[in-house]
């Protein structure tokens, strides 16, 4: 078995790694930080919580680390993390920081929705890792802040979702402002054409590499299914956390409005909760989490943008409160638990509009699933698409049952 101590890597990394209780090695560890090391252009298919920060992070320190002038003042960016969120921004920086713990090496960070002069001041001390997201970047680059003419080595990170928030354009802005010499590197948990577009005019001649295929991540978490009554689905939520004990709970909705419906319907049960999505201030979003990672939040309710930065170690448990309409999705939300070899449970509930968006979940992961059928508010009056369930957790009055006709009509997407 690979271990840390068996990559080439200095001793004063191999110390902040010991103190992390980092000793093997992810998969795309394993796969990309020699690459990186050796200076080769890299994509990388990979999801949130896979190690990936770290897969880039440890080569990119331990060069940068090497080089003259590192922790003196005005020293130039050698390093740039292009992210899509202020959250994932701070995780990066967080990472960094951690792992450079020994050297020299300075991170800084910079987002939009908050002052800039702070982020202004830091520059100006110099920096050798700068963590970005493209609005604020080009922002401040253009203001004169920002000299990325000695950089060496650009990340982009999360590309789809950069794609998906309309950030393509700033993306190929920014490449645009780097040495055409420089060592890129560019990861994304999918890789629709444009991504890919995107690596063939900017990378050169990179080495792929691609972990845990969307359909293999789910085998070591344990997936419940509740058929539940639209309408009932806040009851049955409360009934969870409050008969089974449940707590560091992150639950997905598909909409802000209604992720601050269930915080509401939650609080006044008693339940601590917060809610996370882009309505949020930046300042309100980090004092939520902040609060969640600390425990005196117990239940964490966001939509799928807010929380695909969100990576917070030994989640227990996911409650798909509303199910996706894209089946990928689900893989993704789950994903936030059984990380690390750690067993993690991911709870669904699927109301009867719903039953499409299951029916292709299951198509895409062929996860066993434990059909739980004793609660208060199943489905009334309809049958339901058969779900492979769970050898070793079978429940009680589980049964094999076909669509039916009911069903079949009414395949209205609601969100």
């Amino acid at each position: 078995m690979t271990t840390f101590s068996d990559f080439d890597i200095s001793p004063n990394i191999q110390r902040a790694l010991a103190d992390l209780n980092f000793q093997t090695p992810t998969p795309i560890q394993q796969q990309a930080t020699p690459i990186v090391a050796a200076g080769t252009d890299l994509v990388g298919c990979a999801q949130t919580g896979t190690g990936k920060t770290a897969a880039f992070a440890i080569p990119i320190i331990d060069y940068i680390q090497k080089m003259p002038g590192v922790g003196k003042k005005h020293n130039n960016i050698r390093a740039l993390i292009v992210t899509p969120t202020r959250e994932l921004a701070l995780q990066i920086e967080e990472s960094f920081k951690s792992l450079g713990q020994y050297t020299r090496v300075r991170t800084t960070t910079i987002f939009g929705g908050v002052s800039q002069i702070p982020q202004v001041e830091q520059l100006k001390r110099g920096t050798e890792v700068l963590v970005a997201t493209p609005g604020r970047l080009l922002d401040l680059e253009k203001q004169g802040f920002i000299d990325l003419n000695q950089l060496h080595i650009l990340v982009l990170d999360e590309a789809d979702q950069m794609l998906d928030m309309g950030f393509i354009n700033d993306v190929k802005k920014i490449v645009k402002l780097t040495p055409n010499n420089r060592q890129t590197l560019l990861f994304s948990a999918t890789m629709p054409l444009e991504i890919r577009a995107l690596a063939e005019d900017f990378l050169n001649q990179p080495k792929h590499i691609t972990v845990n295929p969307v359909s293999s991540t789910v085998e070591r978490i344990n997936q419940e299914i509740y058929f539940v009554e639209k309408t009932e689905k806040r009851n049955l939520l409360y009934h969870l956390i409050r008969n089974r004990g449940l707590s560091d709970v992150l639950v997905f909705s598909r909409t802000k409005h209604g992720a601050d419906n269930i915080v509401r319907s939650l609080k006044k049960k008693g339940v601590e909760a917060e809610a996370i999505h882009g309505d949020k201030s930046q300042s309100a979003r980090q004092r939520v989490l902040e609060s969640f990672k600390n425990k005196s939040v117990g239940v964490l309710v966001a939509t799928d943008i807010a929380a695909r930065g969100i990576d917070i170690d030994a989640l227990p448990f996911v409650i798909n409160f509303d199910l996706p309409n894209i089946p990928e999705t689900y893989v993704h939300r789950i994903g936030r638990t059984g990380r690390a070899g750690k067993e993690g449970t991911a709870i669904s509930f699927c109301g009867r509009d719903e039953e499409p968006y299951w029916k292709d979940i299951i198509k895409l992961t062929r996860a066993a699933v434990t059909e739980i059928k004793d609660h208060p508010w199943p489905w009334v009056g309809a049958e339901r698409v058969e779900t492979p369930v769970a050898d070793n957790a079978a429940k009680k009055g589980t049964s094999k049952s076909r669509k039916s006709t009911t069903s079949k009509k009414n395949k209205k997407r609601w969100y």
